[in-house]
C-alpha cells in the first residue's frame, strides 16, 4: 500500500540542555528599529558562535561608533564540545534577538554557554544586577540536618574551586562538583563567573547567588541564580554533561571477608593478588560458612566476588573500551547474587507479588541492608526477553533524576535475568487514575503536578541526560508515583538511544501500546523524541478526564478515541466537558484549558507539528506564554482488526488502543 504522507522521514533539529526555559533578561535602555545599532546588534549576534568555538570557548568583542557601539562577550563551560557549544551559543543568541527585540542590553545564560552584550563596556566589571531566580517546584523530603550538612559542604567547595580556577583564561573560574546523600541520591552543582573578573568579584558574585536561592527557595529540590557576571544551578540530577567525568566518594565498605588462603602447593603461580584458583577457592571456603539462607553476609559476599571478577578480568584479559551494547556483565558493581535476590521476596512469593509488565511479573522485596526494592523478574518464555532486559539495565543505571525510577542494580544468573529497583509505594498512575473508587485522591493539584513532573522525567531522557533516549512506551501504567505521588517513568525495556546528531530512527519492529503510539510509529515503525510526545499529549488528556484513551472508540469501527472527542469539544468551545467528574468544580479551569492545548499540540499529525519538550515545560510553567493554535490530531484506525491480530499480547474486549505490540511488520 502506498505510505501516506505521515510515514515521509522527519528529520527534526533537537535542543541539547534545558536552554530553552533559561531566562534570557532584557534591561532596561531602548534602540529604535533600523537604527545603525538595530544593525550592528544583529551582526555580532550572528557571528558570536563561530567566534566562540574558533577561541577556545570564549571571546568578547565590540563593532561600531559611540553612540550606536555594541560590546559582547560569549563564553561556553571548559570542554563543552564545540557542536554543542555552537548549538548553545546559537540558541541563546537567537533567543536574545526574539525575546529582547529592541533592548540595548541584555544576556542569557543557560547551562552549557553565556552571551551577553550592551552598549557600555563591562569588561572586567562585576555586574550583579538583574538577578534571576528559578527554583525547582519539587520539595526536598530528607533528614534537613543532614541534607544542610552535605549541602553546605558541596556549596564552600565548589564555590571555593571555581573562584580559584585559572589554569588558563579559558578556564578560570568552573566548577562543577558533587556529593553522595543517603538512600542513593546525589546532589550535582555547577557554578561559573566571567573569566574577566577578578578572583575576589566572582567569589562574591557566587556567594551571593548561593545565599539569594536559600532565602529564595529554600526546601527545593534544586533551582538556579544567573547574574550578568556568574551563574550557579544545583539539581537532584545529573543535568549537564560536565559531571560525566566527576568520581563520587564511594559509600562506606563492606566489611573485608576474613583470609581463608590455603598453603600454596609446590609449583602453584600466584601474583601480587593470589592466584585465580586461589581465590575463587577463598570464595568457596567463605560460602561453606554461611549459616542461614537468610544471613546478611551472602550480601556482602556476592558484592566481593563482583569485585574480583571485575579485577580479575581488568588485569588478565585487559581492560577493554566501553561500547554502546556492551554486556552488562561489565557493570559488576551493580550486581546481585541471585539467592540475595531470592531471600529478599521470599522466594518470589505471591504475598509479595505487586505487578505484571510486559516481559515478567514485579515483587515486592527487602534486601539485607533494610532496604525495601522492586524486583523485576525477566519472564523465561518471553521470546525477547534477554534483549530488553540488557537494553533496560544499561539503560537505567546511567540515569538518575528524580522523575525516573531509580535502580539499585540486577541479577544475571543462568536464566535468570533480575533488575532491582527502588520501591515506589502508591503503585502506577493508572491503578488510581482509572479507578472511580480511587480517583478521588487524585485532585487537581495532584494531577497537575503529575503532568509537570512526567515531562521534567521525558526533558532529562531527551536532552539533559548524557545520551539521547527514546523512551517508546509512555502511558499511565508506567508512571509509578511514590509516597507523595510524585511521578517516576518506569519500564525501559523498549527505549533504544539516539546519537549525537540523529534525530529519527525507523524499524520494522514495532513496539510499544497502540492507544499511545503516534501514527508515524505505528503505521511506519518511524520514531522520535516527538513519538514520546504524542504518547505523553495522549497521557495528559487521559489525566484530565479520568478516562483511557480506549473510552470512546465505537464497536461499530467508526473512527473514535479520546484524541477525536477531545478535538470534538474544542471545536465546539466545551473543552471543560472533558473534565473527571469526580473533580467537581476544585480546578482553575485557565489551567485545565491550557492543559488540552498543550495536549492537541503534543498530537498533531505531523510530528513538526509537535511541540519538543523543552518548549512543553515553557507552556507549562508560564502562562503568559501565547500557544499555536493546534490542527486536527493525529490517529489512525484503518483495519484495526488487522492491526489487533498481530499482536502477541491479549487485546482487550472491544478496544485495541491499549493493545501492547511485541512485533509488527508495517505494510
Amino acid at each position: 500500500m502506498k505510505l501516506k504522507t505521515s510515514c515521509l522521514l522527519i528529520f527534526c533539529s533537537f535542543l541539547t540542555s534545558l536552554d530553552a526555559v533559561s531566562a534570557q533578561i532584557c534591561l532596561n535602555g531602548y534602540f529604535r528599529p533600523n537604527s545603525a545599532y538595530h544593525s550592528n546588534r544583529r551582526q555580532i549576534l550572528s557571528s558570536i558562535a563561530s567566534n566562540v568555538t574558533s577561541h577556545n570557548g570564549f571571546f568578547n568583542s565590540s563593532i561600531g561608533h559611540i553612540p550606536n557601539r555594541i560590546f559582547i562577550t560569549g563564553m561556553c563551560i571548559p570542554e563543552t564540545k564545540p557542536e554543542s557549544c555552537s548549538d548553545c551559543i546559537k540558541g541563546a543568541s537567537g533567543r536574545l534577538l526574539e525575546r529582547c527585540p529592541n533592548q540595548t542590553e541584555a544576556y542569557s545564560w543557560p547551562d552549557l554557554c553565556m552571551v551577553r552584550y550592551s552598549n557600555v563596556s563591562f569588561t572586567g566589571s562585576l555586574v550583579m544586577e538583574p538577578s534571576h531566580v528559578i527554583c525547582d517546584p519539587g520539595d526536598i523530603n530528607v533528614d534537613f540536618t543532614v541534607f544542610d550538612r552535605v549541602y553546605e559542604e558541596l556549596m564552600v567547595r565548589t564555590t571555593a574551586a571555581a573562584s580559584n580556577r585559572s589554569s588558563s583564561f579559558e578556564q578560570k573560574y568552573y566548577a562543577a562538583e558533587a556529593a553522595s546523600l543517603k538512600n542513593f541520591e546525589t546532589m550535582y552543582t555547577m557554578m561559573q563567573c566571567a573569566p574577566d573578573v577578578s578572583s575576589r568579584d566572582c567569589k562574591f558574585c557566587l556567594n551571593k547567588s548561593v545565599a539569594e536561592y536559600k532565602s529564595s527557595c529554600r526546601g527545593k529540590q534544586g533551582g538556579l541564580v544567573s547574574r550578568p557576571s556568574c551563574y550557579f544551578r544545583w539539581e537532584m540530577y545529573s543535568f549537564s554533561e560536565a559531571f560525566d567525568t566527576i568520581t563520587l566518594p564511594p559509600p562506606p565498605p563492606h566489611p573485608s571477608p576474613p583470609s581463608l588462603t590455603p598453603p600454596a602447593s609446590d609449583g602453584a603461580t600466584t601474583t601480587g593478588k593470589g592466584s585465580f584458583y586461589e581465590i575463587q577457592l577463598r570464595f568457596s571456603h567463605l560460602m561453606l560458612w554461611k549459616t542461614s539462607s537468610h544471613s546478611p553476609v551472602i550480601y556482602d559476599l556476592c558484592r566481593w566476588k563482583n569485585k574480583f571478577d571485575r579485577d580479575y578480568y581488568s588485569r588478565f584479559a585487559g581492560e577493554k573500551k566501553s561500547e554502546p551494547g556492551d554486556d552488562i556483565t561489565r557493570t559488576s558493581s551493580l550486581q546481585f547474587c541471585f539467592k540475595t535476590i531470592e531471600t529478599a521476596t521470599d522466594k518470589f512469593s505471591d504475598s509479595n507479588l505487586i505487578g505484571q509488565g510486559g516481559f515478567g511479573e514485579v515483587y515486592r522485596g527487602r534486601l539485607p541492608s533494610g532496604t525495601e526494592v522492586a524486583v523485576k523478574r525477566l519472564s523465561k518464555s518471553s521470546g525477547q526477553g534477554a534483549q530488553e532486559f540488557k537494553n533496560e539495565a544499561v539503560l537505567v543505571t546511567k540515569l538518575q533524576h528524580k522523575n525516573l525510577v531509580g535502580v539499585l542494580g540486577f541479577c544475571l544468573e543462568g536464566e535468570e535475568k533480575i533488575l532491582v529497583y527502588e520501591f515506589v509505594p502508591n503503585k502506577s498512575l493508572d491503578y488510581f487514575l482509572f479507578d472511580p473508587e480511587k480517583q478521588g485522591k487524585l485532585d487537581w493539584t495532584r494531577r497537575y503536578s503529575i503532568i509537570q513532573g512526567t515531562a521534567r522525567g521525558l526533558l532529562y531522557l531527551h536532552h539533559d541526560s548524557s545520551l539521547t533516549i527514546i523512551h517508546r512506551d509512555l502511558k499511565a501504567s508506567n508512571i509509578l508515583l511514590d509516597a507523595h505521588m510524585n511521578p517516576k517513568i518506569a519500564d525501559f525495556g523498549m527505549a533504544r538511544i539516539f546519537g549525537a546528531d540523529q534525530s529519527q530512527a525507523n524499524t520494522k519492529r514495532i513496539v510499544g501500546t497502540y492507544g499511545y503510539m503516534s501514527p508515524e510509529y505505528a503505521r511506519c515503525g518511524h520514531f522520535s523524541m516527538k513519538s514520546d510526545v504524542y504518547s505523553f499529549g495522549v497521557m495528559i488528556l487521559e489525566i484530565i478526564s479520568g478516562k483511557r484513551n480506549n473510552s470512546f472508540y465505537h464497536i461499530d469501527d467508526s473512527a473514535g478515541n479520546l484524541v477525536t472527542h477531545v478535538w470534538r469539544l474544542w471545536r465546539n468551545g466545551s473543552q471543560l466537558e472533558l473534565v473527571d467528574p469526580t473533580l467537581e468544580e476544585n480546578y482553575e479551569s485557565d489551567d485545565v484549558i491550557r492543559c488540552i492545548h498543550i495536549a492537541l499540540l503534543c498530537v498533531q499529525e505531523n510530528p513538526v507539528d509537535r511541540p519538543m519538550l523543552p518548549a512543553i515545560i515553557l507552556m507549562l510553567t508560564r502562562s503568559k506564554t501565547t500557544l499555536p493554535v493546534p490542527r486536527a490530531p493525529g490517529f489512525c484506525f484503518s483495519s484495526m482488526s488487522g492491526f489487533a491480530s498481530q499482536s502477541t499480547s491479549r487485546s482487550i474486549p472491544g478496544s485495541i488502543n491499549d493493545v501492547t505490540f511485541t512485533k509488527l511488520d508495517p505494510r
